[in-house]
């Protein structure tokens, strides 16, 4: 049988190992996947750390995947071999249960996580169910369309359903991982773009990727000097910290809406009367479903979003995760095969 490599945790907080394996063959409802590359998100120490209920090991993270279609498993249809496709964070849904049945299927009572509930991309081959995967344009190279269906379709999807209308303010807190894309499909949409992060070093960048308006936080209140401006219409909150997101709730706009797509260790706290005044709300989002995932790449194609990324092949697994927990990674790892 033809063999394969694949990275696993084989227990919670062990170092990746670099396995050879048969190469999988697809069950029903599933398609076989060569996989191209494999963005490295924070996400993925979710299972380096067993920070989610029932995760078995050993396990291949992975959820930022693009590769092509190797061979389908029996009664898939509407995938064939040789298609180019990514998997993104959701991985599949029942269809049977009530948020299924009322099509919100990023909200599956037993929605499956790529890489997860399954082995994701830190590998040569992946099966993944047919619904899960999502079409990939042509032109995009498969490195820079990998952090696109992780980072890429959080940021495009919580900010095309924020509320927000061309010339609108839109603050993106945050110019990391996330950050640097939510700029970018920002000013694609048409909003006024106003960064916002700590210290002069990120302005130059800021303004690069589409910013208009660049706060440094260390220097001023950004709240206060969003209210400057008007009011935020839209703040996308990517900093990974609570305290940095609560002290720019103040920086709304009337009926405006602060998207939370980035996780931190610590909460948000926000006075009553700072939501009530004004009619501005809190919202969180988390990623999309595969047809999400088809629109982020299909928009960054026409408009030349794309992600800044390292890239590192499959045999640096340890080196690459490493780089990208550091903090120092100009944004994106990805993984290579």
């Amino acid at each position: 049988m033809p063999k394969m490599k694949i990275a696993v945790i084989t227990k919670p907080g062990a170092d990746f190992e670099l396995q050879e394996r048969e190469i999988p063959t697809p069950a029903q409802g599933q398609v076989r996947i060569k996989v191209q590359a494999c963005g490295i998100c924070f996400s993925d120490h979710i299972v380096k750390d067993n920070l989610l209920p029932g995760i078995t090991y050993p396990r291949s993270p992975g959820h930022e995947i693009a590769g092509v279609i190797d061979e389908v498993g029996p009664s898939v249809t509407s995938w064939k071999k040789g298609q180019r496709v990514g998997v993104g964070w959701h991985g599949g849904h029942d269809f049977t249960c009530l948020p299924c049945r009322r099509g919100d299927f990023i909200n599956c009572a037993h929605e499956k996580i790529t890489g997860i509930h399954y082995d994701g991309g830190y590998a040569e081959y992946m099966l993944a169910p047919w619904e899960a995967v999502a079409s990939m344009p042509d032109s995009l190279d498969p490195a820079e369309a990998a952090p696109l269906l992780c980072a890429g379709i959080t940021t495009f999807n919580s900010l095309r359903h924020s509320g927000g209308q061309p010339s609108d303010l839109v603050a993106v807190l945050g110019i990391g991982g996330l950050g640097h894309l939510g700029i970018q499909f920002a000013n694609k949409f048409g909003y006024r773009v106003a960064a916002v992060s700590r210290g002069k070093d990120s302005e130059a960048l800021a303004k690069k990727l589409g910013a208009h308006i660049y706060i440094d936080s260390s220097a001023t209140d950004a709240a206060v000097e969003l209210q400057k401006l008007g009011g935020a219409k839209v703040i996308l909150a990517t900093a990974p910290s609570g305290k940095a997101m609560t002290s720019l709730i103040n920086g709304l706009g009337a009926n405006g809406t602060m998207m939370v797509v980035g996780a931190g260790p610590d909460p948000i706290e926000a006075q009553t009367g700072a939501l009530l005044f004004g009619n501005k709300g809190l919202q969180g989002w988390a990623s999309g479903i595969a047809t999400d995932s088809e629109d982020t790449l299909r928009f960054a194609e026409y408009t030349g979003v794309r992600p800044m990324i390292e890239k590192f092949p499959l045999d640096k697994v340890s080196e690459a995760y490493d780089r990208m927990t550091s903090g120092k990674a100009q944004f994106r790892v990805v993984l290579t095969m």
